[in-house]
């Protein structure tokens, strides 16, 4: 078999690549909420955060807890298309040596 992927495998390498830089793109974005939220909370007086400054700083930990999720989500994703990108390399293998003893018995067939 070649070395080079399949036509099948190939878009499952990129999908998984591409997966992999967004969940690295969702987690720095929701660092930086973290960073950003503490740094708010840690400067805006306790007076000031009430209202809508309280809502606000609220809802950044709403966003930081659902990009969380969704980074974890893209991690999940990324295990299945890694075992499928594994099972389906596995199986072209296997149906390479089936082709390649199959070649091997017609061919010992048609010398006898």
């Amino acid at each position: 078999m070649s070395s080079q992927p399949s036509a099948v495998i190939k878009p499952l390498e990129q999908a998984l690549d591409r997966n992999e830089g967004v969940q690295e793109t969702v987690r720095q974005s929701a660092d930086e909420l973290l960073v950003i939220n503490a740094v708010l909370k840690q400067e805006l007086p306790d007076h000031v955060q009430t209202g809508e400054v309280a809502e606000a700083l609220q809802k950044t930990d709403d966003i930081e807890s659902r990009i969380n999720a969704s980074a974890a989500d893209l991690a999940h994703v990324n295990q299945l298309l890694e075992q499928e990108i594994d099972e389906r390399a596995d199986v072209e293998r296997e149906l390479t040596a089936t082709k390649a003893a199959l070649a091997r018995a017609q061919n010992s067939s048609a010398a006898n």
